[in-house]
């Protein structure tokens, strides 16, 4: 696709060798013809990873809106997925989270399309790619520093020989189609169960405990209102009893076969 391919480099300053590196790619870039941008982000303190990420993400954004460039491409590989999984086992998450890197989804501010097209493929092959081009890729000591989980999972993983990062890279597929499942049976749950009355919301459930579970989360989201997990999880046996409850300052109480969830009153002052 001569002419409708761009590439950028972000330089997050992190090491001193970020720039050199970054005006590499742009060599690589100038040799095949392709348009290169240099974006470079600062992070402030805190986890770095986590605002690279969150930086990385916003340039690539701006970057793509100034270009007229309709969908970002990321090199994300099996191995980076079988990682994301472990790490994602390791903390308990739930089926959203264990569904791991998407192969397609939208950056956060919902304005482009991200792509993953290589996430079938491993980084042997993708080093073997590189070499076989004459390149010299380069080498982030970040990768393997032991303050990272990455880095600590990566390095796990390297001695579990009897792990397939392919065979997990998969069952994250998997699990993320099961969650566009789920998402389906929740939108139908909405859509049918779900209706709004006098500022309140009411909800007559059909669908399964977890769908239940998904509704109340974002009943509670419409009222702009947050929970965690376990806490939505007492609620929701509490109105499967018969019983009521307050979260996140949400009245909720069975009226029937509906349940019943509106703003608790302000209080009164003086």
């Amino acid at each position: 696709m001569p002419g409708r391919i761009e590439a950028a480099t972000v330089d997050h300053g992190l090491r001193p060798e970020s720039a050199a590196e970054a005006e590499m790619v742009a060599d690589v870039c100038r040799e095949l013809g392709v348009k290169h941008a240099i974006l470079p982000v600062t992070l402030g303190r805190g986890n770095r990873q986590g605002q690279a990420r969150v930086a990385r993400y916003a340039a690539l954004n701006d970057w793509l809106g100034e270009r007229s460039l309709d969908v970002l491409a990321t090199a994300h590989h099996a191995d980076d997925q079988a990682e994301t999984l472990l790490m994602r086992l390791n903390r308990g998450s739930g089926l959203p989270g264990l569904a791991g890197i998407r192969s397609a989804t939208r950056l956060p501010d919902g304005t482009h399309f991200v792509v993953r097209p290589l996430l079938e493929w491993r980084r042997s092959e993708l080093a073997a790619v590189v070499q076989g081009a004459g390149l010299q890729a380069v080498d982030d000591p970040s990768n393997r520093d032991p303050a990272y989980d990455r880095a600590r999972i990566r390095q796990a993983m390297g001695q579990a020989d009897w792990l397939d990062p392919a065979a997990l890279a998969t069952s994250a597929r998997l699990l993320g189609e099961a969650e566009g499942v789920i998402e389906m049976v929740l939108a139908h749950e909405l859509r049918v169960a779900v209706s709004r009355e006098d500022g309140g919301v009411r909800y007559r459930p059909q669908g399964p405990r977890l769908i239940r579970h998904l509704a109340v989360e974002r009943i509670l989201s419409d009222f702009a209102k947050q929970a965690r997990g376990s806490q939505i999880a007492a609620l929701v046996t509490a109105l499967e009893g018969g019983g009521k409850g307050n979260l996140a300052g949400i009245l909720a109480r069975v009226d029937g076969d509906c349940w019943i969830f509106s703003e608790e009153p302000a209080r009164r002052s003086g």
